[in-house]
């Protein structure tokens, strides 16, 4: 017989600020966590003090049952995890999990993805969808399998990529979305009122992926179009970030804006009156790069950064 809402055992795992979210909105819909799971602390800055993740701040700070395992296959561990006695586990942001982990409660476990599946599986499907000049992208939420981001459908939901959106502006409405999206979930499955769906019967004329980023892929191609570039420099704004070169120093690019026109300058020279404006060659236009960060500087405004800087040539 199916539990109520409220009576389910949940365990949720993750670690970024993304996370968080998901759980504060389980959390607020009076959901029984039964246990959080997320990275151990690290060291980091200068002084390498220990970090906790935002769920490990999130969970001590609402008294909430806190696992950090360093390896999901160590055995104490897995005990500890079976004591939860969990109906369902909860994946959000979160590392890869052995099958001894997600097929270990009797309702699975359920995970959030950054996309409308099977678009954009893999690691970085915000920014791709970005980068790429989508108009729409969305969440979903599947059961996990063998296969990375290949399990059952269960829910999606779609909203629109603006024209000035970045990857962090998408990320955070899609970080609300989703969390609400998880939660109507599990209580629809709870209500006996939804079904899975395999990803094998959404028909796409074309799979699109969303590998990891590299500093490879973050690097400017000026040949390419105005539309191309700009996409780029959105959709890696504001981490990692697209780059280019000035006066061999990296020169990091958050927000541009485009000019569509003709002109005899070769693709990825510059120009700029020293004052109001830096704009690059494209194969059809400039990219005026509009909030930047040169190597070893502060990120500024264009203004700010032209008032102070000397150009070599």
């Amino acid at each position: 017989m199916m539990k109520n809402f409220k009576d389910l055992r949940i365990v949720f795992m993750g670690t970024p600020e993304f996370a968080v979210a998901s759980l504060d909105a389980f959390v607020k819909a009076g959901a029984n966590i039964v246990g959080v799971i997320t990275a151990p602390d690290k060291a980091s800055g200068r002084g390498m003090h220990l970090s906790q993740s935002a769920v490990k701040k999130y969970a001590v700070k609402n008294n909430l049952p806190l696992l950090q395992p360093v390896k999901f296959k160590d055995e104490s561990f897995l005990n500890e995890l079976k004591t939860l006695n969990a109906d369902v586990q909860i994946v959000v942001a979160f590392r890869m999990l052995p099958v001894v982990v997600w097929d270990m409660p009797p309702m699975g476990t359920i995970n959030l993805h950054g996309s409308l599946l099977p678009q954009y599986r893999g690691a970085a499907p915000i920014n791709w969808a970005v980068i790429n000049g989508e108009k729409e992208t969305g969440v979903t939420t599947f059961k996990l399998q063998h296969v990375i981001d290949t399990g059952n459908v269960l829910l999606q939901e779609k909203f629109p990529i603006e024209e000035k959106d970045t990857a962090g502006t998408v990320h955070d409405k899609m970080m609300m979305i989703g969390a609400n999206l998880l939660v109507t979930t599990i209580q629809r499955i709870v209500d006996n009122t939804l079904s899975e769906k395999p990803q094998a019967d959404f028909e796409e004329a074309e799979l699109k992926q969303a590998p990891k980023i590299f500093t490879e892929t973050c690097r400017i191609d000026f040949y390419k179009t105005v539309e191309e570039v700009y996409n780029l420099i959105r959709g890696l704004a504001p981490f990692p970030a697209a780059f280019t070169f000035l006066d061999e120093k990296v020169l990091k690019v958050f927000f541009a804006e485009k000019e569509i026109c003709q002109h005899e300058m070769a693709c990825g020279e510059f120009l700029t009156d020293g004052k109001t404006f830096l704009k690059y060659a494209c194969s059809n236009g400039f990219i005026h790069f509009k909030d930047i960060q040169l190597e070893g500087k502060k990120r500024m405004l264009i203004e700010d950064f032209l008032r102070g800087y000397r150009f070599e040539k």
